[in-house]
């Protein structure tokens, strides 16, 4: 186990990070893969919304299915918290290969320098990681080249820069022409953890797996078969993470029937007497809203709300 680990422990409460404030640089990391990129229309999008864009060095680079070596794409996060001038970090893309920058992560330089960190899918990694050893909120949330470059509806900016600029009301505002579906009534509090399904399990049994005491449970996948997410939901069963939960919400789950989905879910969460909530536009989706890792929240399935309990930035000093 990395060395750096050993003087900490799992974080049971999450401090809020400093917001991001008008005129700040926004930081772009490619942790996990490769892709090409407009740069100037990148530099366009941030300038229009009164932001700088600062191009870490690995995304230029290319390792195969990587952007660029493990060495390189740890460089970039370890330099992109590190650097006060940054204001925020967003990724470029997900896609593979971020697990292979847990265990080299100085977990203390970030714990000294919290900033909003934002992405999803691969990205996953990244935030049951950070909540877990550093302790701040992290977000679940749109990326640049397939999200905010790529024309998707306009919540998935809003839900984004409202939240890192502390504009977010408690309540966290659903599109309504994407109807919710209540899989199981309730209300109950907890810590919102998760992601990528796919990823969550793959971390399980490691010194990063989800630490699911007390949760609301998020969860997202793309391209995975029915059956496929049956057997995630099963193995995280079987180690002994459905039966610790508070809530769940259950985010865009690409690719799969919707009614055959619902019945699965069902089926394994229904028994747990806990609140589960189905249809959140969060993941590989259009929209794609921004939910905060690590974050205090209350899941209402009955009124179909997800509310903040905890402010998730703060003024920047």
């Amino acid at each position: 186990m990395n060395s750096r680990l050993t003087a900490h422990v799992s974080f049971k409460a999450h401090s809020a990070v400093p917001a991001l404030p008008a005129g700040g640089v926004i930081a772009l990391i490619a942790p996990a893969g490769p892709a090409e990129f407009d740069f100037n229309l990148a530099t366009q999008w941030m300038h229009a919304r009164g932001y700088q864009l600062r191009v870490m060095a690995g995304v230029w680079e290319k390792d195969g299915y990587l952007a660029g070596s493990d060495a390189v794409r740890l460089r970039d996060l370890h330099e992109a918290f590190e650097d006060d001038s940054i204001d925020a970090i967003f990724c470029l893309r997900g896609g593979y290969g971020t697990p292979r920058l847990l265990d080299g992560i100085d977990f203390e330089l970030l714990r000294r320098h919290p900033k909003p960190f934002v992405g999803y899918s691969d990205i996953t990694a990244l935030h049951l990681a950070i909540t877990r050893y550093a302790g701040f909120v992290t977000f679940h949330g749109p990326m640049l080249n397939a999200d905010l470059l790529g024309n998707k509806q306009p919540p998935t900016e809003s839900s984004l820069l409202r939240m890192l600029s502390g504009q977010q009301l408690p309540v966290l505002e659903h599109p309504a022409a994407y109807p919710l579906t209540t899989l199981a009534p309730g209300c109950a509090s907890g810590r919102l953890l998760g992601g990528n399904l796919s990823m969550i399990c793959a971390t399980l049994g490691t010194a990063f797996e989800l630490d699911a005491e007390d949760i609301i449970l998020f969860i997202e996948d793309v391209n995975e078969p029915l059956y496929r997410v049956d057997r995630l939901l099963t193995h995280m069963r079987l180690a002994g993470k459905l039966n610790r939960l508070r809530g769940v919400l259950v985010g865009d789950v690409a690719g799969v029937d919707v009614l055959a989905l619902n019945r699965l879910l069902a089926q394994e969460l229904g028994g747990l007497g806990i609140p589960v909530l189905a249809g959140w536009r969060s993941g590989h989706c259009d929209p794609n809203l921004t939910l905060p890792m690590g974050a205090r929240v209350r899941l209402d399935a009955d009124r179909q709300q997800l509310v903040l309990e905890q402010a998730v930035v703060t003024a920047k000093i």
